[in-house]
């Protein structure tokens, strides 16, 4: 059942509204979410494009600083554009503060030399091309799991369903979580149900669904979600603060992901982007102290997850063939 505070929580404006006659009509308990996270809590929070370890040490010093509780730190330019010496070090960092440690997989489409991911429709976008990009991306998953990496980030449905059973199949570890990237998120119920069946624990989606499609989600399926609360510019700019505390209700067990309009891309990045890179973790991090200091003002800030928490729970397959 839903947590009683889920439906509590003060919304954004309301007594001052109230006050002047226009207040909102209650929320529809039938509309929450009756999932959280195993061990309890409704949210986590997600650190996206933390591209090596210079730009990891800014945002654990910023986060510190400003007291911002992280789950999970992401990278986005891939496992290939990081040496063994610095996926290492990240790992050792972030271990030390009991934060899960997410690496996107090789090969994808948009950075080979496939002409139609240059075409207005992008061709097949993100995706791995042919059987040697799924190669490279499962070469990723072995190389960053034996280096201590725990968590793998995936922006194609073949390479997920093939990391899935490399886990089942001991290649990878067993507890080794699979998260699938906003770039091929699913926006209805049924393809969300799939990612999950594929092998998701964590399955972003774009950040433009409203709060029924979150919720016709939740009616067919448990697995964690991914959002970003704000949108870097390629995936929409989509800033959603005010929001939180509805999107927790709709969408929970989530996983708040504090992006950054309004910043030029860095992937895949290098230390020719340097200064843009360091400078962008640390307002990411900002921008999460600024979330999650509404989610206090609003009443809903109660239902986090216990820091170093990271599996997804019991989650629905599809079988595996022998």
């Amino acid at each position: 059942m839903t947590d009683a505070s889920a439906t509590a929580a003060r919304r954004p404006g309301e007594p001052q509204l109230a006050a002047l006659g226009l207040s909102a009509p209650a929320p529809d308990p039938a509309d929450a979410s009756p999932h959280s996270f195993p061990g309890g809590g409704r949210w986590r929070t997600e650190i996206p494009s933390c591209e090596g370890p210079e730009a990891l040490a800014v945002v654990l010093k910023e986060s510190s600083r400003l007291d911002v509780p992280i789950h999970r730190i992401s990278q986005g330019s891939g496992v290939w554009m990081l040496s063994d010496a610095e996926i290492t070090e990240m790992v050792e960092a972030t271990a030390e503060r009991d934060i899960e440690l997410c690496l996107f997989t090789g090969p994808r489409g948009t950075w080979d030399i496939g002409g139609s991911t240059r075409t207005d429709s992008r061709g097949g976008g993100l995706r791995a091309r042919g059987h040697d990009a799924v190669a490279g991306c499962l070469e990723d998953a072995v190389r960053a799991t034996e280096l201590g990496v725990k968590c793998l980030l995936v922006a194609d449905e073949g390479v997920l369903w093939t990391l899935h059973r490399a886990r089942a199949a001991g290649i990878i570890p067993a507890d080794t979580t699979l998260k699938v990237s906003a770039l091929i998120g699913p926006v209805n119920p049924a393809a969300y149900a799939v990612y999950e069946q594929l092998g998701g624990d964590s399955i972003n989606v774009p950040s433009d669904l409203t709060l029924d499609h979150l919720t016709e989600i939740r009616r067919v399926s448990a697995a964690p979600m991914d959002m970003y609360i704000e949108a870097p510019d390629d995936l929409g700019g989509y800033v959603r603060m005010y929001e939180v505390a509805e999107l927790i209700r709709r969408g929970a067990p989530l996983y708040l992901k504090f992006g950054l309009s309004k910043a030029p891309g860095i992937y895949p990045y290098g230390a020719h982007m340097r200064d843009l890179t360091l400078s962008t973790a640390k307002e990411r991090v900002r921008r999460g102290r600024l979330a999650l200091d509404l989610l206090a003002r609003h009443g809903a800030d109660g239902e986090m997850a216990p820091l170093g928490s990271r599996l997804p729970g019991k989650l629905n397959r599809f079988e595996i063939p022998s």
